[in-house]
């Protein structure tokens, strides 16, 4: 998944929490009790705006941030600190599937005592059909692995046009689940956070305006809906603590404001004035005013929370265009890279990392450590000048805007390092609305592009799959193997590790495949990301995980 910021609620960040509650002067040695953190309401300042809430058109895992509060899938994210908060945990399923035909068939139980808001029980036909319906194309914007992983899925177009349903899917009883995948996926419980896993009664679907006011399965449901400007959010009647032991669902009401500025939203939580005390964000990572405050002492510091996205900018080579099909030109501009300037245009080391490696530093991907084109802090250019053997010209395309670290603050700190080396480059800015049609089309794609890539869950292969599959090349569109790479071996290694359903064998040999095609120079990384969020003065509980750099809502509290 590309992480672009600012988001929308279709691509919330996503987090976890820590089992201790803070207070303002930090975090408390005393265990956090959920039974006592009732009431309030909390405030969700964002950027982006809310633009759905039907849980086919939401491209989330682990159960969303905002989209966790109203929806539960079969399985979610631990919401835990650290590298707990990196796997997946049961939610409306008892455990996390069990595997069969070399994990090419996944089993899931529901468990007893599950409604919907209205009451009504949460059967495995409510699930089955809430997947189906995510293949409608009157429902676009979900997710797409179940298309490809399920048997016989790739055409299929949804019950409004094909009631008969996906046969792959089966529901002996009510409790019970069966999913038939073409190719062995270890990473299904991961799959099974995404909220396309969330249940819909088919009885109360009115197609493209269901999202008007959808069903919820989680603890709060809908009070009213502005699409892109407000959600407010009550509490579900006949959502069971006892059932649902991850969310801790505090507040007694959620309410919503979308399509803020960046800075109002950081200047309100930092003033924390009236309600805004009470406030966060999902989506508005912290400003350089901010930032100036931090570390100093002051009483921001309180009220910080620093996570990691699995995310990484880098530098694309189009393998078919000269001179990018030359192995020693991309190893040359490879050397001549200058990570501290990129990091400083990004806003400086507490925002984001150097990397040298395509997978971020988080071991749940298998990160391994590698720098095979040494450049130090600030580049090498006699080496690039060495391996170049003169003088270079070359076009690198970037986004015309800043917001998703792509613009021309990066591009001219790129350019400037490879003139240390003696390569001329001209900068081509392309719209922020059109840049992934444009560099995702091998028909119009440049020969050098800056791009970034994050994790839709915390495992290798969400990363390493798109870019560097050689099956995974669209040549239609909407392509992320730029640099059009396409070998046998790599593929079949691909499929191995897929096969694989202990996450830290496959962790392993992700990583090791990471650094057999880092050899390769296909790209060059440049920076992984660093996520600082602030929370109002009332906020307790706010301490991101692993899986997203974020709080988690729906354990956060306001007493």
């Amino acid at each position: 998944m590309r992480r672009t910021l600012p988001v929308t609620l279709t691509a919330t960040l996503l987090a976890g929490a820590l089992a201790a509650c803070q207070s303002d002067q930090g975090s408390s040695s005393a265990a956090f009790d959920p039974a006592t953190c009732q009431g309030g309401t909390l405030s969700v300042l964002n950027q982006g705006g809310i633009t759905h809430l039907d849980p086919a058109r939401l491209y989330t895992s682990g159960g969303g941030n905002i989209p966790s509060l109203l929806f539960r899938t079969l399985t979610t994210r631990n919401r835990l600190p650290g590298e707990a908060g990196t796997k997946p945990a049961p939610d409306l399923a008892t455990d996390l599937g069990t595997p069969s035909d070399g994990a090419k068939t996944w089993t899931y139980h529901l468990r007893d005592g599950i409604f919907f808001e209205d009451g009504t029980p949460i059967t495995a036909a409510d699930v089955k059909y809430g997947i189906e319906r995510s293949f409608a194309p009157e429902l676009p914007g979900g997710a797409p692995y179940l298309r490809d992983w399920l048997v016989d899925a790739a055409d299929y177009q949804g019950p409004y046009k094909q009631p008969d349903g996906l046969k792959s899917i089966e529901t002996p009883d009510d409790r019970t689940i069966v999913f038939k995948l073409r190719k062995p996926e270890g990473d299904f419980p991961f799959l099974a956070t995404a909220t396309q896993f969330a249940p819909v009664p088919k009885a109360k679907d009115k197609g493209a305006d269901y999202e008007n006011h959808p069903l919820s399965s989680g603890p709060y449901m809908v009070a009213s809906y502005e699409k892109k400007k407000t959600l407010q959010l009550v509490r579900n009647p006949h959502w069971k603590r006892e059932t649902d032991t991850l969310r801790y669902a505090c507040p007694d009401k959620i309410d919503v404001t979308a399509g803020l500025d960046a800075a109002v939203i950081n200047q309100r939580i930092t003033t924390g004035a009236g309600a805004d005390a009470n406030a966060v964000t999902t989506d508005a990572v912290v400003g350089p005013e901010q930032l100036a405050q931090l570390g100093t002492g002051s009483e921001l510091d309180k009220r910080v929370a620093r996570g990691e996205f699995p995310s990484t900018i880098y530098l694309a080579f189009n393998t078919k265009k000269k001179p990018f099909d030359d192995l020693e030109i991309r190893q040359a501009l490879s050397y001549a890279i200058n990570r501290t300037s990129v990091v400083n245009a990004l806003g400086g080391s507490a925002v984001a990392g150097p990397s040298t490696t395509f997978l971020p530093p988080q071991a749940a991907l298998g990160h391994q450590p590698y720098d095979f084109f040494p450049a130090g802090e600030t580049g090498d250019p006699a080496k690039a000048k060495e391996l170049l053997g003169g003088p270079l010209s070359i076009e690198l395309a970037h986004e015309n805007d800043d917001a998703n670290g792509l613009g021309p603050k990066v591009a001219a700190a790129v350019q400037d390092a490879f003139k240390q080396a003696g390569v001329t480059v001209t900068l081509t800015a392309i719209d922020s609305a059109t840049y992934r049609d444009v560099t995702g089309k091998p028909s119009t794609q440049p020969g050098l592009s800056l791009q970034s890539w994050g994790a839709d869950w915390p495992s290798g292969g969400p990363f390493l799959i798109p870019i560097f599959d050689g099956r995974q090349i669209i040549t239609g569109g909407g392509n992320f193997n730029l640099a059009q790479y396409d070998d046998p071996a790599v593929n079949t290694e691909i499929d191995a590790i897929n096969a694989l359903t202990d996450p830290a064998a496959a962790a392993k040999r992700w990583g090791a495949l990471d650094a057999k095609l880092g050899e390769l120079a296909l790209v060059v990384p440049l920076t992984h990301e660093k996520d600082v969020y602030l929370y109002g003065k009332n906020v307790r509980n706010a301490v991101p995980d692993g899986w997203r750099g974020t709080y988690d809502l729906a354990r956060v509290s306001v007493k």
